[in-house]
């Protein structure tokens, strides 16, 4: 039987946490400007990026404009 390291544990431990923080961002949406920008360089590398509160900005006046699925 192999002895863990406290190194090993505290690894494996922010592992953990990080992998749960870049679930929960993509599960509430906070990731969204950084897939936007991704995708942006991707697929139109000729347009501007917008910067993240102008990007904010927008995506909440597009569900203001179009309520789709929720509640209020």
């Amino acid at each position: 039987m192999n002895a863990v390291s406290g190194r090993d544990l505290w690894v494996r431990g922010r592992q953990a946490v990080s992998t749960l923080g870049w679930f929960w961002r993509g599960v509430t949406g906070a990731d969204a400007y950084e897939r936007y920008v991704d995708h942006l360089q991707r697929h139109h590398p000729d347009q501007p990026v917008p910067s993240e509160k102008q990007f904010w900005r927008d995506k909440y006046a597009e569900m203001d404009r179009n309520p789709k699925a929720r509640c209020c």
